[in-house]
């Protein structure tokens, strides 16, 4: 799935992706320089974003990469995985 050049992913988006992915399917989630940008975003969603993709490739439901097309502009990927429990179990273990 590719995303239009500045069209923003919200969580939930990423979340509705991770669900129903296949594996080996390709993501990108943001692009631009995720370092940089999710301190400038307005309401913190860009941070909600990265943690969330983070989260994902810490309970190995996806693996993330960066393509780099120039200087502080990447394309971040996530790649699903094969998943061995389901995501609602997995969201449902989260504590608030």
């Amino acid at each position: 799935m590719t995303r239009p050049l500045g069209t923003p992913m919200g969580e939930m988006e990423f979340l509705g992706w991770l669900g129903q992915a296949e594996p080996g399917e390709v993501l990108v989630y943001h692009r631009g320089f995720l370092a940089v940008d999710r301190h400038w975003a307005e309401g913190g969603a860009l941070d909600r974003l990265a943690d969330r993709a983070a989260w994902a490739a810490e309970h190995g439901l996806a693996d993330l990469l960066q393509r780099r097309h120039g200087p502080e502009d990447l394309s971040y990927l996530a790649i699903a995985r094969q998943r061995t429990t389901s995501l609602s179990r997995l969201l449902g273990s989260e504590t608030p």
